[in-house]
């Protein structure tokens, strides 16, 4: 159809009936908020619900969000971005138990000096050796019924049937994964331990022509990349990353407060050499490096290819 055509999502209202509705799945929530929410509209699309207040959220205006032209709420709660640079990984979070990478893709504003960038992956290492990867398919045209979310764990692709609220428990990792709506969303979480909630997103041409991004239907890619939301239990003060000290106890945010766009720098102290890898000069976790070249499934276990006509990508072991 066309506006898949033209990477189009369309900007909806809160009354719209195509807004998204979310719910919250599992003991106790399903008795104590029980039915489904609106999104609030500023979010239409890409909200989540807190299960505690009963009521929805937008993603990115909660601690632990991290969206758009990587824009971060901080565990402070304080809003910051941290732009990266394009093709490039970088740690998002590294505690003794738990480290999160992040693969950047993105494109040169034209007569910037810096990149547009996005979160296209998220490498997660927990539980000593457990690795779980979370990204999304590169695409040409954007169709929010097709599921554009990649997920593996250990090197095994994950697949979970196109239902809101589909669950699968892995018990050898403790890890759960729900789907949060039909298609390109879920929650994952290691009981105790962390819960993220990811979304797949394309870029739109409302937001390139608001943006300057220079995306249009001719570009070939919609950079469809993640929405993300973390939560975590039990991080211990010596936790540190690009989110980092931002949940430790102690931490005080040096950014400027009330400066329209505060930018955090300091890449070369959160760039990893991969995905998984976890060399980041200020790296907590224990665990070895993985070597893994971007993008490359292949190494996660995984032969993908492409759908006919472009539609999304098939991974099998």
């Amino acid at each position: 159809m066309l506006i898949a055509a033209l990477c189009m999502v369309a900007l909806l209202s809160a009354n719209d009936v195509f807004a998204m509705n979310v719910k919250c799945h599992g003991k106790p929530y399903k008795y104590t908020c029980p039915g489904k929410h609106a999104c609030p509209s500023q979010c239409a699309r890409t909200c989540v619900m807190d299960c505690k207040a009963c009521k929805p959220v937008c993603t990115c205006n909660k601690p632990g969000g991290v969206c758009q032209d990587p824009r971060f709420i901080g565990g402070d709660g304080i809003m910051f971005y941290f732009h990266g640079k394009k093709d490039q990984n970088f740690c998002l979070v590294s505690d003794s138990e738990l480290h999160i990478n992040a693969h950047f893709i993105g494109k040169r504003g034209e007569g910037m000096g810096r990149d547009f960038t996005w979160v296209q992956s998220i490498g997660v290492l927990f539980g000593g050796n457990h690795q779980l990867f979370l990204g999304a398919n590169k695409v040409a045209s954007w169709d929010d019924s097709i599921d554009q979310l990649a997920i593996a764990l250990d090197g095994k692709t994950i697949q979970l049937p196109n239902q809101e609220g589909a669950t699968l428990s892995l018990s050898s990792s403790n890890l759960t994964i729900v789907r949060s709506d039909t298609t390109n969303a879920v929650t994952v979480e290691v009981e105790n331990k962390f819960m993220i909630t990811a979304r797949v997103v394309p870029i739109t041409p409302e937001e390139s022509r608001i943006h300057n991004y220079g995306i249009t239907s001719e570009s070939g890619d919609c950079f469809a990349h993640l929405e993300l939301s973390f939560k975590f239990y039990s991080l211990s003060p010596d936790v540190t990353g690009v989110l980092r000290q931002t949940y430790a106890a102690e931490y005080r945010s040096p950014l400027k407060l009330g400066v329209a766009m505060p930018v955090v720098g300091g890449e070369a102290n959160y760039v990893t050499s991969n995905v998984f890898a976890t060399d980041c000069k200020v790296a907590r976790f224990g665990s070895r490096n993985i070597n893994i070249n971007d993008n490359d499934f292949s190494v996660l276990g995984l032969n993908c290819a492409g759908r006919p006509g472009g539609r999304g990508m098939v991974c099998r072991r």
